[in-house]
């Protein structure tokens, strides 16, 4: 067991890591989205000639923040019904029904990737953005279209993220099933979602 609890905190101490810096892109992307969508609202209703690129610019972004930030909700918890019965559970119920819960979620999310990976690398994927343009040379005078493979891989980081909270997640219940609960490294700011 003491193997599992190193592994447990360790991948705690990654995700803990890696959902940091997701939450600081996330808010960032945020930040760019309001940016974007503040711009349309002056071009299109002070000057009345809106743009054409925001919008997707905008869903690209929210695409993006939402494959780096979900993860972070799952992991701190909150969801009320299910933290409520856990609560009115005796500790040994509660992780079992974790451990099932998690188990099913870790399933749907593989699934997710297949479908993910399928839409990035299929027919979907190999179409461009119709309005989105980067760069392709040092000089800036010459642009392509984005690819809708780079919105679309976002499902596929948000899902890896997902499946590596949910695998610490699933540890985490094992360890508790067992009374070595006390030993785990907390994860901060979890919520009980004001159920308590």
């Amino acid at each position: 067991m003491g193997a599992v609890l190193g592994l447990t905190n360790g991948l705690g101490a990654m995700n803990a890591v890696l959902l940091t810096l997701g939450r600081r892109l996330g808010a960032g992307m945020v930040a760019v989205m309001v940016i974007i969508i503040l711009l349309q609202v002056f071009f299109r209703y002070v000057l009345g000639n809106a743009l054409a690129w925001p919008e997707e610019a905008a869903r690209f972004l929210m695409l993006w923040m939402t494959g780096l930030m979900a993860p972070t909700a799952f992991r701190r918890g909150g969801f009320v019904s299910i933290e409520m019965l856990t609560r009115l559970l005796p500790t040994a119920a509660a992780a079992g029904l974790a451990l099932l819960l998690l188990g099913l979620s870790l399933t749907v999310m593989v699934v997710g990737v297949k479908i993910g990976w399928g839409e990035v690398t299929g027919l979907g994927g190999r179409f461009a953005t119709d309005s989105l343009h980067y760069p392709t040379s040092l000089d800036f005078s010459t642009w392509d279209k984005v690819p809708k493979r780079w919105m679309m891989l976002s499902l596929i980081v948000g899902l890896g993220l997902l499946i590596s909270v949910c695998v610490e997640l699933i540890l985490r219940s094992l360890l508790t099933l067992v009374g070595r609960a006390a030993n785990l490294i907390e994860i901060p700011h979890t919520v009980m979602g004001g159920a308590e």
